[in-house]
């Protein structure tokens, strides 16, 4: 990425795929690819540094639109500091529903903006359901043809239940976003693998 700075300050972003006209003058797309950095500047183009101290993981923050600065010979781009996506969700107010803003029938219980800790409940939810189905045709056998489920099936299952029930109680206990974050970091271990501290659903071997 490129800016053009003119009188100190920075008028425009160059794609670098085309040609450019500066104080009159034409100069070829080549410029952007074949000519130093140096050669760049003298006329006024330089590369954009992006500096992403403050950018974090979308995932849980929003994060700020870049700000562009040129300064002590160099064009620089930064973000502002990163709003963590809310943990819990939003309710209307009272305010909200005197105002007419809330959906008919909402009171100050029903969710205006579902947080972090619903959705992610949500998936565990979810992926355990599809987990499960995987053996649910014992059950459908069980049922229809009195065929006893394999006691590997039925503690597979089991197991399955307790790791959803464990996993939902830590997101409901994350005290913020960060911590929630924390929950679903993967790290690696001594062995080599890489493990979270929420944990995984088990899957049947």
């Amino acid at each position: 990425m490129f800016a053009l700075v003119e009188s100190g300050s920075i008028t425009s972003f160059p794609k670098g795929n085309k040609g450019i006209e500066i104080g009159g003058v034409k100069h070829p797309a080549s410029i952007f690819t074949i000519w130093s950095e140096s050669e760049r500047n003298a006329i006024g183009i330089y590369t954009v540094e992006i500096d992403k101290t403050n950018f974090k993981n979308q995932e849980w923050y929003i994060n700020t639109n870049i700000t562009y600065n040129f300064g002590s010979g160099k064009v620089t781009g930064s973000y502002g500091t990163a709003t963590a996506k809310p943990h819990a969700d939003t309710k209307w107010t009272q305010k909200e529903i005197d105002d007419g803003e809330a959906p008919a029938g909402a009171d100050t219980n029903t969710v205006k903006a579902e947080g972090l800790k619903t959705q992610l409940i949500r998936k565990v939810k979810g992926d355990t359901e599809a987990i499960l189905n995987e053996t649910d045709w014992y059950v459908t056998r069980k049922a229809e043809k009195s065929t006893a489920i394999p006691s590997v099936i039925t503690t597979h299952r089991d197991a399955v239940r307790t790791k959803q029930a464990e996993m939902e109680t830590a997101i409901t206990n994350a005290a913020d976003t960060p911590a929630l974050e924390t929950l679903y970091t993967y790290t690696k271990q001594e062995d080599g693998s890489y493990t979270r501290p929420l944990g995984e659903l088990p899957r049947l071997e």
